[in-house]
């Protein structure tokens, strides 16, 4: 059965299968990240990580106990453009926290992605606007993308659609502690 829903930035597909979800992740775009502090991320800023090879997640609400994909499971891909990064993932629903989230997002819920890193030695610059700052990252380490209810970028989008299945690979944890993060 094919069934299917839009709300806002998300859009959802299921036909039976593994579920497959594409997201976007728009570089150059400023936000708002509390009241007076804006942040911009550089165009490929993440591809030191990318471009090695090394483990980066697909996280529920960056929570490290809900993996949705990995790319040492082969279930994460991670394209690296000058206007935006690009994930694949297929979802496999054998997890509660996977039909939560699958479950959530199709109720409109889970409305966006937000990336997890953290900014490499000199590879910010912060610059004073009137009351305000201005940071823009230029290096940082990725370590997980997530699907989360509120994003900081408004423009980065996720979209699931059940398709086939791409393999199973064994998967392996990464030990990761959220206080490194900046945010």
């Amino acid at each position: 059965m094919l069934w299917g829903g839009h709300n806002g930035s998300l859009e959802l597909r299921s036909d039976g299968g593994a579920t497959r979800l594409t997201a976007r992740f728009p570089y150059g775009r400023e936000t708002e990240i509390a009241a007076g502090r804006h942040e911009v991320i550089a165009p490929r800023a993440f591809r030191a990580r990318i471009d090695s090879g090394a483990e980066i997640h697909l996280l529920a609400g960056h929570d490290f106990n809900r993996p949705l994909a990995s790319r040492s499971a082969g279930t994460l891909t991670l394209t690296d453009g000058d206007d935006a990064l690009m994930i694949t993932a297929t979802i496999d629903t054998g997890t509660s926290w996977a039909r939560d989230f699958l479950a959530a997002h199709g109720g409109g819920l889970v409305r966006g992605l937000s990336p997890g890193f953290r900014v490499s030695k000199g590879g910010e610059w912060i610059e004073r606007r009137g009351n305000g700052i201005l940071r823009t990252i230029a290096s940082a380490e990725l370590f997980e993308v997530s699907a989360v209810t509120r994003p900081a970028y408004s423009e980065a989008q996720i979209e699931a659609r059940n398709w086939q299945p791409i393999g199973d690979v064994a998967r392996r944890a990464l030990a990761f502690s959220h206080a490194t993060r900046w945010r």
